[in-house]
């Protein structure tokens, strides 16, 4: 066997690693990158780019639909879906992106890429290919995999996760999805509108991290579209074969459900068994690696990001970990992660976007918050593409400190990040209020949320006072 000396070994070729490997890389550190799957992780090639490649096929064939076609004086023939096409259509996409995730750039940058799972050997050390690499540092990135909770009947009932789904060709006639996360409601949405029957399955109510204002009234569009949602609701346990699958419920719901299809969507777990982190003397639970401030494990030389360190499951924030490992080891920086300012979004139609804190978490935590909301149906862009679904609701202390935004809107994803700036700058609510936004936009609303914190002291009987007295003042 091997041995490689090395500056920088990284386990796990996902959006994270492959941020470390790239960038300390680039500044002169010499890496050592082990990916025993596919290069680009679960993000490329199982989450983010084939669901949201999914979500886009079944918007076109929701708005080519003659559905609200009317509203703007145009006739539209339905579409027909070839479920094959659609596949074909997620699987260019995954090929378009692949070269930049690849072993070949990755090599040709001057990472030393290892096809093969790593495991710990020793504190500073792995094995894993035939060889073993000992780093001055290493990165534990090795991500996530879908939960699968032991229903009874589950290890015999064929099932789908975000893993397998989008290698699906035919459309389900009856898809049953367990779990109302972002997962679970952004693929109901995209069947139903592909063309499937659907009923969605939660245990307690849908997307329960989001402000609850908002999610009612993404609830409330879901349910127009036809997604049968089942909140309260336990699954007992399932059965059946390919084409014919049985649900029993308890709860909300009592009784048998029968569908063509089933997706699990409960949750995700870190990909830690194969690690043998009790070799290299680190502490982990099962959710992950335990990590402080700087992403150091309980073996300082040791760094977990990403999925895998227990914190928020986003690509985003395994990108942002990345960053604060590498000036961690290369510059020796004390830099520590901030999760105040941590953005997410749900991919439906409208978009359901987050930062913060919600108006609950700040009352539960005794900060007495404001909530300023508006709603899109009173902005005019949304007034002119007839799309007036959906609100902002900003949450802010009295003195004007951000607190969090929530946005239910059709670009939410966007309209949300001057927001995710505010708080990470430190600004306050004045900062959003004053900016000059352009006409018309959906981000208008943004400027107006904002504005609404002054409404009450700028139009009072004491700011009308003393207007009239300065405009009876001599020139």
């Amino acid at each position: 066997m091997s041995v490689i000396k090395t500056d920088i070994c990284v386990i796990g070729g996902g959006s994270g690693g492959l941020s470390v490997a790239a960038g300390a890389v680039q500044m002169g550190a010499r890496v050592v990158l082990f990916e025993g799957n596919k290069m680009g992780g679960d993000c490329l090639n199982y989450g983010c780019v084939p669901s949201k490649s999914l979500l886009a096929a079944a918007k076109a064939a929701h708005h080519h639909a003659s559905d609200g076609s009317d509203a703007f004086g145009v006739s539209a023939s339905g579409g027909k879906v070839n479920m094959a096409a659609v596949k074909a259509h997620i699987d260019s996409v995954i090929a378009e992106i692949e070269p930049h995730d690849s072993v070949e750039r990755f090599t040709n940058l001057g990472v030393r890429v290892i096809e093969a799972p790593a495991s710990f050997t020793g504190r500073r050390q792995v094995s894993g290919g035939g060889v073993d690499v000992k780093a001055k540092y290493i990165v534990v990135a090795t991500g996530s995999a879908p939960f699968v909770p032991p229903i009874a009947g589950i290890d015999k009932t064929p099932y789908f996760t975000n893993e397998t789904i989008f290698s699906n060709t035919k459309l389900p006639a009856h898809l049953i999805v367990i779990g109302g996360g972002p997962i679970g409601i952004e693929m109901a949405q995209g069947y139903r509108r592909l063309g499937a029957k659907v009923t969605l399955i939660e245990a307690m109510k849908i997307l329960g991290r989001d402000a609850k204002v908002l999610v009612e009234d993404l609830h409330a569009l879901l349910k127009n579209e036809g997604i049968t949602i089942l909140e309260g609701t336990e699954v007992i346990s399932v059965a059946g074969k390919k084409g014919a699958v049985k649900v029993t419920t308890r709860g909300g719901h009592e009784g048998v459900i029968e569908g063509s299809d089933l997706l699990v969507a409960v949750g995700r777990k870190p990909n830690l068994d194969k690690l043998n982190l009790d070799a290299a003397n680190i502490r982990y639970t099962n959710k992950g690696i335990l990590t402080d401030n700087r992403l150091r494990t309980s073996n300082r030389r040791v760094f977990a990001i990403g999925d895998v360190a227990g914190r928020q499951q986003f690509t985003h924030i395994a990108g942002y970990h990345a960053g604060i490992a590498i000036r961690n080891m290369l510059f020796r920086l004390p830099a520590k992660a901030n999760a105040q300012a941590v953005p997410w979004v749900t991919y439906t139609d409208p978009e359901l976007a987050h930062v913060g804190l919600t108006y609950d978490d700040a009352e539960t935590k005794g900060l007495k918050p404001k909530r300023l909301i508006i709603r899109l149906a009173d902005n005019d862009r949304a007034r002119a593409e007839r799309r007036g679904e959906g609100a902002i609701v900003a949450v802010t202390t009295k003195k004007g400190k951000i607190l969090g935004a929530s946005i239910l809107a059709p670009h939410a994803g966007e309209m949300i990040q001057p927001w995710v700036l505010a708080m990470s700058a430190g600004l306050k609510i004045g900062a959003v209020a004053s900016f000059i936004a352009p006409y018309p936009t959906y981000g208008e609303i943004s400027k107006r949320a904002a504005g609404l914190f002054y409404t009450p002291k700028l139009f009072s009987p004491t700011t009308r006072a003393v207007v009239r007295f300065l405009l009876r003042l001599p020139l």
